[in-house]
């Protein structure tokens, strides 16, 4: 089922290497394949984004774009319950957001000179979000109400069709409540395409997010540059850091929850207590046999799995901090003192209460998060990652010819004389 192992200091850190191993080693035959695929959406546009979502989906959509006359009429398919959900999941998730806005400003010194910073919103931005075996109206909502805080012009999705040629009804519902402006059914590395090259339909955007596939996730990868993206992710991650007083049923099934996303997503548990670590062990054996995806959970934790048994919480904090993982939870007697200790993680959940998935869908923080040990040098998904700042000065002719000197020195250091020269042309400097 899953390994056990005693920190040592050696074999818990050869756990961090394999892990590296698993996000690095993608298919290499999908590079060209999806290069292909851009190179001819980028000259053939929307025919050849219908070639290839007839190909991949198996039909093409009557309609490409959904209107908003439409939206209503297939919203109404959803569940009322589940409608009232993704509302209140959206409140929350833009009360947290707001906090997050940034405001330009503008100082001033005494001898007039003006300086400051611009802050406003993408104009145009593309989100795109699976709609297959893998929907998930929750992306719908953690991508685009931050975008529509930060003031972003334009939000364009891209979602694939079902097999019937029809959109998913409930990430439809999710993307009216988040404010998303445009709709398109396509989906793959076409859709990614698409969206930054522009196609007689589709408008060009400025950034492109969201959650995908090997060949999504590659798409972005290629295209970065032409466009800018949220973050390239690997498969998914989970860290618990438990004493002796967890519960091990909870340790199990918070373990199994990301388990289950992929054969390729880790989940590992840290704890200086032996007993917790049998005790778990024996839960995840027990609990297994009741989920519908115990086969990709059991094959997850075989490979990429580990309980990890730490002389002390010191010891597991260090480890955590070296591995940087993607979801990490902290199910201690009590967990706020950990809070200042762990510094590289996606997102924390302090408490026996604070599961994995409620940050997932509903608390409010983002669930776009870095991951494969970026969580040490990248951030969540924010308002901040839809805006841009410029800065700009203003200078008056006596606060210029008091720094003129300064500035030509430096220009004549770096051998730049047609800056200095900019500078010596308004006082008629030698």
């Amino acid at each position: 089922m899953i390994t056990t192992v005693t920190a040592d200091g050696k074999k818990e850190y050869e756990f961090i290497e394999l892990l590296k191993k698993r996000a690095q080693n993608s298919d290499k035959n999908v590079i060209p394949i999806v290069s292909e695929i851009i190179d001819n959406v980028c000259q053939n546009g929307d025919k050849a984004v219908k070639e290839y979502t007839i190909k991949f989906d198996g039909k093409a959509p009557l309609k490409t774009e959904i209107s908003l006359s439409e939206i209503d009429d297939i919203i109404s398919k959803c569940d009322k319950e589940y409608l009232a959900t993704i509302q209140k999941a959206a409140d929350n998730i833009a009360d947290f957001h707001k906090r997050q806005l940034q405001q330009s400003w503008l100082t001033t010194k005494s001898n007039g000179v003006m300086m400051g910073q611009r802050v406003r919103g993408l104009k145009r931005v593309g989100i795109y979000v699976p709609g297959g075996t893998a929907a998930y109206p929750s992306s719908v909502l953690m991508n685009a109400v931050p975008a529509k805080i930060a003031g972003v012009e334009e939000i364009i999705m891209c979602t694939p069709p079902q097999k019937d040629g029809t959109p998913n009804p409930n990430i439809i519902a999710a993307a009216k409540v988040a404010g998303v402006d445009r709709i398109f059914l396509m989906g793959g590395a076409q859709a990614v395409a698409a969206l930054a090259y522009g196609t007689e339909t589709v408008p060009k955007v400025d950034k492109i997010v969201g959650p995908g596939n090997i060949f999504v996730a590659t798409a972005k990868k290629l295209l970065y540059g032409t466009v800018d993206i949220d973050m390239i992710a690997g498969p998914s991650e989970i860290l618990i850091v438990a004493d002796k007083t967890a519960n091990p049923k909870f340790l199990a099934a918070d373990l199994m929850s990301q388990a289950e996303h992929d054969k390729l997503a880790s989940s590992i548990l840290l704890t200086d207590s032996s007993d917790i670590a049998e005790q778990t062990k024996a839960e995840l054996e027990k609990q297994i046999k009741t989920l519908s995806r115990k086969d990709i959970i059991q094959s997850s934790l075989n490979d990429f799995g580990a309980i990890i048994v730490c002389s002390d919480m010191s010891q597991a904090v260090e480890f955590a901090n070296e591995l940087a993982p993607e979801h990490l939870e902290v199910c201690c007697a009590n967990p706020m003192e950990y809070v200042g200790k762990l510094d590289n993680a996606g997102s924390v959940f302090l408490g026996n209460y604070s599961p994995e998935p409620l940050g997932d869908y509903f608390a409010g923080p983002n669930h776009v998060l870095p991951t494969s040990g970026t969580a040490k040098f990248f951030s969540p998904l924010s308002v901040d990652s839809f805006i841009k700042k410029s800065s700009f000065i203003y200078y008056t002719e006596d606060a210029l010819k008091a720094d003129a000197e300064d500035v030509v020195r430096f220009a004549d250091t770096e051998g730049l004389t047609a800056h200095a020269n900019s500078i010596k042309v308004r006082f008629d400097m030698k």
